[in-house]
C-alpha cells in the first residue's frame, strides 16, 4: 500500500467504526472455534490493528513486508507481540495452529500462490481465518490507492481456498451497510471521484458511533447463519492435510 495509507490507518483506526465492527466479528468466530491458547500468526498485519485482539487467543507473531508497517507495529506492541521476517517466517520449524489474514490476499497479483505458502506455515489441522473486499463491480479508486488486484465473490474465492482448506464457516458480512456503502462507491466511480481520503478518516462522532452499531450488530448473528452479500466475504476453514 502506499505510504499515506499506512499513516492514515495507524492514526485513525482507534475507534474507528470499520476497524472496531471486524474485530468484533472476528472475535466472535474464533471465540466459537477456538478453545485454548494458540500459536498465532497475523499474516499481513500492516499496522496492527488485530493484534490486542488476537492476543487474547493465544501468542502472536505477526508479520507484513512493509518495513513502514512493521516500525508502527513495532512502536505499539514492542513488548505485546512477535515480529517474524519473512527469513524467519520460511525456516519457523514449530508452524502454526491459527494463521489470521485480513484484507490480505486481494494485494498479491498471484494469490493462489500466496495461500500455498500461508497453508504450508500451519501446522497440521491448523486452522485459516481469511477476509477480502467482495463484488468486483464495486472495484474503484479506493481498491487501485489500496493496491489490491481484485476483489472475490463466494464462487472465485471458494475455487482458490477449497483445495486447502475445509470450510467451517464461509459469508459475507458488513451485510447491514451493503446499500448504502455500494451506492457511495458507484457514485464515486461515475463521478470519478477519488475518496480513499474520506472513507478511511473517522467520520463525526454521530457517524461513526451509527456506522459501528449497525455493522456490529451482524456480530450477533455471525455464527448462526450465512450473509447472502456484504461488502466483505469471511472464510474459516482448517488445513486439508496432504
Amino acid at each position: 500500500m502506499e505510504r499515506n495509507v499506512y499513516v492514515r490507518q495507524y492514526n485513525q483506526n482507534r475507534n474507528h467504526w470499520w476497524f472496531e465492527g471486524r474485530k468484533l466479528i472476528l472475535s466472535r468466530i474464533l471465540n466459537k472455534y477456538i478453545s485454548k491458547k494458540k500459536i498465532i500468526l497475523d499474516y499481513g498485519c500492516g499496522v496492527g490493528i488485530n493484534l490486542d485482539m488476537l492476543s487474547k487467543f493465544g501468542k502472536v507473531f505477526y508479520y507484513d513486508k512493509s518495513k513502514l508497517a512493521i516500525n508502527y507495529v513495532k512502536k505499539k506492541f514492542s513488548n505485546k507481540n512477535y515480529f517474524i521476517n519473512i527469513n524467519e517466517l520460511l525456516k519457523y520449524k514449530k508452524k502454526f495452529d491459527l494463521i489470521v489474514a485480513t484484507d490480505v490476499i486481494e494485494h498479491i497479483k498471484k494469490d493462489e500462490k500466496e495461500i500455498i505458502k500461508i497453508s504450508h506455515l500451519l501446522k497440521k489441522d491448523g486452522y485459516i481465518l481469511i477476509t477480502v473486499p467482495a463484488f468486483q463491480s464495486l472495484y474503484s479508486s479506493k481498491d487501485i490507492s489500496l493496491k489490491h488486484f481484485r476483489r472475490y465473490n463466494k464462487e472465485t474465492l471458494h475455487n482458490l481456498l477449497n483445495k486447502y482448506f475445509i470450510e467451517i464457516k464461509f459469508t459475507y458480512f458488513n451485510f447491514i451497510l451493503f446499500l448504502p456503502i455500494s451506492v457511495l462507491i458507484l457514485f464515486f466511480k461515475i463521478t470519478k471521484i477519488k475518496f480513499i481520503n474520506r472513507v478511511e478518516k473517522k467520520p463525526n462522532f454521530f457517524i461513526n458511533k451509527l456506522a459501528f452499531y449497525l455493522f456490529a450488530f451482524e456480530s450477533f448473528f455471525i455464527n448462526k447463519i450465512k450473509f447472502p452479500f456484504g461488502i466483505s466475504l469471511l472464510f474459516f476453514g482448517k488445513k486439508i492435510n496432504d
